[in-house]
C-alpha cells in the first residue's frame, strides 16, 4: 500500500495508531518499534528516508473528536496549511469507517489488498510457530521479531498470551458468549489519583484503578467501594459512598482481551488534606497516590483502558 501511494506523492505521512499504549497481545510493539521497522522496509525497497513522515496517535476509546483532532494536528505540522492532501487506505470492512472521517482530505482507495492476517501473525509467533511466521511477513520484520523473542518483554507477552487463550477456554462452551461485569473506582484526593500496580496477571505489573468483578449479590456502588477498600486498604472510615462525584460506564467493545467486558467507574472525591495511608492487598501488588500530573502524562504505564477512564473524570474538573 505505502510503496503504490509513493507512486504517486513525494510525501508519504504515515499515521500509526495505538501509540504511547502499554504492550499487550494485540499491540505488542511501541509506535517507535513500528515507526522503524515501515522505515527499514521502505529502506530496503529503495525509498528515501526523506519521502516518508510519521504522526503518532493515542487511541481515544471514549473520544473520537480527540482522536481524529490528533491525527489532523499530526499531518498539519508537515503539511503547513496545504489543502493538497490526500488519504489512501483499504476500506476492508467496519472497522475501516475512519478512512471516510476526513471529509477535507481526497480518499484513494488502494488497489493492494494483502492476505496477511495481523491475528494470525501474532498467534504463530506466540506459539512457536517461527517457520509460519517466516512466510507471512517481509525478512526485516522477521529478523526484528527474532530479536525480540530473546527479550524479557516477549517472555511476559508470551505468558499473558497463554493465561488469555486459557482464560477464553474456559468459558468456552458456555451456552452464550459470557459479558463480564466489572466495577472501578477513582478515587481523588489533594491533587492526586489513588492507582494499584496489578500483581497477577493480564496486565502484571501495570497502574490500574482499584476494582473487580461484580458479585452475585451485590450493588455496582457496593462493589466498587469494597474493592477499594480490598486492594488498597484504605481505611473504612473512609466513607467513599458519601463522597461520590460522578459515574459512568465504559463499553467500549474490544476493551479487554479477556473477553467482552463492561465496567462501572465511580469518581469519589476526598477534597484536600494529607493522604490517607495506604496498604496493598488482595491481588494488587502496590497501592500509592499518583500525582495528578504523572498519571495523566502516562497513558503507556496502565492497564486496558484504565487510563482512559481516569482521564475521562479528571478532564471533566
Amino acid at each position: 500500500m505505502m510503496l503504490e501511494a509513493l507512486q504517486s506523492v513525494q510525501k508519504l505521512i504515515v499515521v500509526i495508531g495505538s501509540a504511547r499504549a502499554a504492550r499487550n497481545t494485540k499491540n505488542p510493539f511501541t509506535a517507535e518499534e513500528r515507526q522503524d521497522l515501515i522505515a527499514a522496509m521502505l529502506r530496503g525497497a529503495g525509498v528515501a528516508r526523506s519521502r516518508v513522515l510519521f504522526v503518532h496517535v493515542r487511541d481515544y476509546f471514549y473520544n473520537e473528536s480527540l482522536w481524529l483532532s490528533e491525527v489532523q494536528r499530526g499531518v498539519a505540522e508537515y503539511t503547513r496549511g496545504s489543502s493538497d492532501v490526500a488519504l489512501i487506505g483499504h476500506l476492508k470492512d467496519e472497522s475501516s469507517y475512519y478512512l471516510r472521517s476526513f471529509p477535507a482530505w481526497e480518499f484513494i482507495p488502494t488497489h493492494v489488498v494483502s492476505p496477511l492476517s495481523a491475528t494470525d501473525v501474532r498467534r504463530a509467533y506466540f506459539e512457536d510457530r517461527l517457520e509460519d511466521v517466516r512466510g507471512m511477513v517481509p525478512p526485516t520484520v522477521h529478523s526484528f521479531l527474532e530479536t525480540f523473542r530473546q527479550g524479557s518483554d516477549y517472555a511476559e507477552l508470551r505468558a499473558e498470551y497463554d493465561y488469555l487463550r486459557e482464560y477464553r477456554a474456559a468459558w468456552a462452551t458456555a451456552p452464550y458468549p459470557p459479558v463480564f461485569v466489572t466495577a472501578d473506582a477513582v478515587i481523588t484526593r489533594s491533587g492526586h489519583v489513588l492507582v494499584v500496580r496489578r500483581a497477577g496477571r493480564p496486565g502484571r505489573g501495570r497502574l490500574a484503578m482499584p476494582g473487580g468483578f461484580l458479585e452475585t449479590h451485590e450493588t455496582l456502588l457496593a462493589c466498587c467501594v469494597r474493592e477499594a477498600h480490598e486492594e488498597t486498604g484504605l481505611s473504612e472510615a473512609v466513607h467513599l459512598a458519601g463522597q461520590l462525584r460522578a459515574q459512568a460506564v465504559f463499553d467500549y467493545p474490544d476493551r479487554s482481551l479477556r473477553g467482552r467486558t463492561v465496567t462501572h467507574a465511580f469518581h469519589f472525591d476526598l477534597g484536600i488534606g494529607q493522604l490517607p495511608t495506604l496498604r496493598a492487598a488482595s491481588d494488587a501488588a502496590e497501592a500509592f497516590w499518583m500525582p495528578l500530573s504523572d498519571a495523566l502524562a502516562g497513558p503507556d504505564l496502565f492497564f486496558e483502558d484504565h487510563h482512559a477512564i481516569i482521564e475521562h473524570f479528571l478532564m471533566r474538573g
